[in-house]
């Protein structure tokens, strides 16, 4: 049995900003990945972050991810990669198995999960056929590998990832022949859908996809219209000559090791379903464990990281590594930072959602 101060599972944005956070404190820190590289959805999102300079506005996130890396280099910060983690046992110990043919069993004081999220599905016939995929897998493909997964591509979803992944595709080469959208209205930030529409692109609002016919790859998408009801109505079917359907419908916390360790569950809708239960300092009903990013309600990167550092500072405190003041000072300035990304139209409903959460009592 090995023994950690804090181990932290995930190396994405919420994960390297915990394991950063916890390490400036002092803490000694294990940061454990089941991918061959660390940075996770950063290094594919290779556009422009906006909003303020706290939040790296004007900053693209492959370049963000680098500067996270390089901290954690220069911290000398403990990373496994191709480390699976199977479980979480008597609430600290880390069962852990690396390039898949060695099993440790790893005892932590304190444990940051930040599994993420996965992306959401949607079945219509033909769904199953080579070339219908997530729009996540699309952006992996062109961003990280420099593989076209498609030359003719529908989106299925207008949200921020739907209009972002189609522009990247847009830029990749790829001719994107529609985005179809179920709700009356575009998900989207207006700022990434302009561009798309710009580039020519049509949107298709109150449309789904019928279906997909191909032999053994996508050949056309059929799309209809939808009444307020969500049914499809008859003779408003369009035939579309691609090749390529990306599925943009949300995502969904990554919670099976949460649940697994014991940490109670809560529903929240607006947070992509089940999450764990945690305070504000991201503290699970288990003492031991914390989680910061999608894991506890799906955002964005930039709260994913700030949420990140809430984790790692609260558990280095909690193992005495923080003193008090320096503690209230920090969190407070955290806090600070998420309101301003849990403010407006879209953030508000985040902001109420997360209020809710920590104003359940544990049962």
């Amino acid at each position: 049995m090995e023994e950690r101060e804090v181990v932290v599972i995930g190396a994405g944005p919420a994960g390297l900003s915990a394991a950063l956070e916890a390490a400036r404190s002092g803490a000694h820190v294990l940061l454990v990945d089941e991918n061959s590289k660390p940075g996770g959805q950063l290094f594919k999102q290779i556009h422009k972050f906006f909003g303020s300079r706290d939040h790296r506005a004007g900053v693209r996130g492959i370049d963000i991810g680098t500067q996270l890396l390089e901290e954690a280099d220069a911290l000398k910060i403990e990373v496994w990669l191709d480390a699976e983690v199977c479980g979480i046992f008597n609430q600290r110990d880390v069962w852990i198995v690396r390039n898949k043919e060695k099993s440790v069993n790893v005892r932590a004081q304190r444990i940051i999960i930040a599994t993420g999220a996965v992306e959401n599905s949607v079945n219509f016939p033909g769904w199953s056929l080579p070339g219908v995929m997530g729009a996540g897998a699309a952006q992996t493909m062109i961003n990280l590998h420099r593989v076209l997964p498609g030359y003719k591509v529908l989106m299925v979803g207008s949200g921020n990832v739907g209009v972002i992944v189609s522009y990247q595709l847009l830029q990749a080469g790829a001719d994107v022949k529609a985005i179809v959208e179920a709700a009356p209205r575009l998900g989207g930030y207006g700022v990434h859908t302009a561009k798309v529409r710009r580039a020519g692109v049509p949107f298709h609002t109150s449309h789904t996809v019928l279906e997909a016919r191909g032999n053994d790859h996508v050949e056309s998408a059929t799309i209809v219209q939808i009444d307020d009801k969500w049914q499809p109505i008859p003779g408003t079917e369009k035939v579309l000559d691609v090749d390529t359907i990306c599925i943009a419908a949300g995502l969904t916390p990554l919670v099976e090791l949460a649940f697994a360790a014991g940490c109670e569950p809560l529903y929240s809708p607006l947070l992509g379903g089940m999450v764990p239960w945690h305070d504000a300092s991201m503290r699970t009903s288990i003492p031991s464990i914390y989680i910061a990013g999608d894991i506890s309600g799906v955002e964005e990167a930039s709260t994913a990281m700030e949420e990140g550092r809430m984790a790692g500072l609260s558990a280095a405190h909690s193992l005495g590594y923080v003193a008090e003041h320096v503690y209230e000072e920090g969190f407070k300035a955290a806090e600070q930072r998420m309101l301003a990304l849990r403010s407006g139209l879209f953030g508000q409903k985040r902001r109420d959602a997360k209020a809710a959460i920590m104003a359940q009592t544990r049962g």
